[in-house]
């Protein structure tokens, strides 16, 4: 069984030969516990992988404090990317500030246009992109591998963090002294927007706080979603662009 010290060799040398193998590689920083304990990997032993995150418009304080944090903490510059405000006023007047709640579809179509849009942006023109996913997050999640290509997005997607334990990835928060979000400390084990998130109770799925009125098998904003299901995602956009009477305007 592997050891926390063989976890943390293990990922440091998937980054270092991400930076090494391609020319242009970005770390998409969710400032959950994960993307914390990457960020100090990638500080200490990868600095020329470039940090980027996502800010919705939605995010709660905590998050905003630890985007401060983070800037201060480490010397890597990291990227805020913000959403398109055309496509984002054309979803609210279709749907309504909080439209999110009404359906699977809607929520998705928020997702496309505060996440995906500017993640599309964010990796328009880099070789490889990294994230903190792990396989036991999620039933969405199971079937993921340390290193493969996003045909999508047209770039490899690396996955250092793949086989960590949530034990692991607090044990070495703790050990290293890594800065985190103040929520998980209220039994937010799974950040994202405000109102999409809220803590859960002892003995429950670390996602059920995500999204918690979808079923598990449906509670990926489209960051990480297949072809398939990215496509859809498009198309449920740009069709709330079309009935608003406003040509949808994509970026690549």
């Amino acid at each position: 069984m592997s050891t926390l010290k063989d976890k943390i060799a293990a990922t440091v040398a998937v980054l270092q030969q991400a930076a090494k193998e391609y020319p242009s590689v970005v770390f998409a920083n969710s400032l959950g516990a994960e993307d914390m304990v990457l960020t100090d990997l990638i500080a200490k032993h990868a600095p020329g992988i470039k940090l980027f995150s996502l800010d919705t418009g939605r995010l709660p304080k905590e998050t905003y404090d630890l985007i401060q944090e983070v800037s201060e903490q480490y010397t890597i510059p990291l990227k805020v990317y913000f959403p398109d405000s055309k496509l984002t006023e054309e979803y609210v007047a279709k749907n309504g500030i909080n439209g999110f709640y009404d359906s699977v579809e809607s929520r998705k179509a928020c997702c496309f246009a505060r996440k995906v849009e500017p993640l599309r942006r964010a990796l328009k023109g880099q070789d490889a992109w990294i994230t903190g996913l792990r396989r036991d997050q999620a039933v969405t999640r199971g079937t993921l591998e340390v290193s493969s290509f996003d045909n999508d997005n047209g770039l490899q997607k690396i996955n250092p963090l793949l086989d960590w334990s949530h034990n692991d990835v607090w044990a070495y928060i703790r050990e290293y002294d890594v800065p985190y979000n103040k929520l998980h400390d209220q039994f937010y084990p799974s950040l994202g927007c405000a109102p999409c998130t809220r803590s859960v109770s002892a003995g429950e799925d670390i996602r059920a706080g995500r999204w918690w009125w979808e079923n598990p098998e449906t509670k990926e904003c489209g960051l990480h979603a297949s072809p398939t299901s990215l496509q859809a995602s498009r198309e449920r956009i740009i069709g709330i662009a079309a009935q608003a009477g406003v040509a949808q305007k994509e970026t690549a």
